[in-house]
């Protein structure tokens, strides 16, 4: 089971790798992990307990929706209906990691979706995709209003004793440093840009 406490110090959370972290995730876990962005936690994203778990965590309003990763177009296409022509060339020609705000996501825990029943999807094929098969909640790995941390030694202590595990960083990703572009796009295709 995984904890719901925080951490003491003989009980600090494992460093584990993907595949493991899979494990967790299947157990209702919450993980740090790197991104191609910055380090994030995340949790089984289908799950609503684990995701109000991240909610709590980073001390964040439920409100404020959370991103999910997908590892492949493909994966997309099975939990986002009507994905509308401009998402495709948007993530054809993006070079900087984008995310992609759909209005009709499918599975996903309820707490995820905005108020109007988006939902924000990124695609990125992380190592632990080989093994996990659901989408993953990535949100910085920081309490709300913190920094977002680019490198594991960035973690807070705080975040630390929160998790179950922390993904070793030696499967990490190259990253950016910083969160991705964020854009939505409604039916009809017409865009915003949220973030950038």
């Amino acid at each position: 089971m995984p904890h719901t406490q925080p951490h003491s110090a003989d009980t600090a959370p494992r460093t584990v790798s993907s595949a493991e972290a899979a494990d967790v995730l299947a157990r209702g876990g919450v993980i740090a992990y790197p991104t191609e962005t910055v380090w994030g936690i995340g949790c089984d994203a289908t799950d609503s307990r684990a995701v109000r778990r991240i909610f709590d965590i980073k001390r964040r309003a439920e409100a404020k929706a959370l991103i999910t990763l997908v590892p492949s177009v493909a994966a997309l296409e099975r939990w986002v209906d009507d994905i509308p022509d401009v998402a495709y060339e948007l993530l054809d020609a993006a070079v900087d990691p984008l995310t992609v705000v759909y209005d009709h996501p499918r599975g996903l825990a309820p707490e995820l979706l905005a108020p109007d029943g988006s939902a924000g999807l990124r695609i990125v094929p992380l190592p632990i995709f080989r093994k996990w098969r659901k989408p993953l909640v990535s949100t910085s790995a920081n309490i709300s209003g913190a920094p977002a941390p680019r490198t594991l030694a960035e973690l807070s202590p705080e975040i630390i004793a929160a998790v179950d595990a922390i993904v070793s960083p030696a499967d990490a990703p190259p990253a950016a440093g910083r969160p991705s572009t964020v854009i939505k796009i409604s039916d009809g295709g017409l865009f915003k840009i949220l973030r950038k």
